[in-house]
């Protein structure tokens, strides 16, 4: 049989634990409360959303190529030795 106060130690621990989850949620509702109707202001914020996405993907884009561009150390001649102690 298992003893009385362990079972219970156990169950007060997940309580606290689901205790400050639902406290964790209940802030970001507010939170989302608060920014739900800037969010759906207008749908010209939308179209601007839209171009800052296009904006990012075209950098990222240019980010790849870029990256492909440089030396990798295979190819790139070691300038000095590696010392060890």
């Amino acid at each position: 049989m298992k003893d009385i106060h362990e079972v219970l130690r156990r169950k007060q621990a997940k309580y606290a634990q689901l205790s400050k989850q639902i406290e964790a949620l209940q802030q970001a509702a507010e939170k989302l409360r608060e920014v739900a109707p800037l969010l759906a202001e207008s749908e010209d914020e939308s179209s601007v959303l839209a171009e800052v996405e296009e904006h990012g993907s075209s950098m990222a884009a240019s980010a790849g190529s870029a990256s492909s561009s440089v030396a990798t150390p295979a190819t790139k001649p070691a300038t000095r030795a590696p010392r060890w102690p």
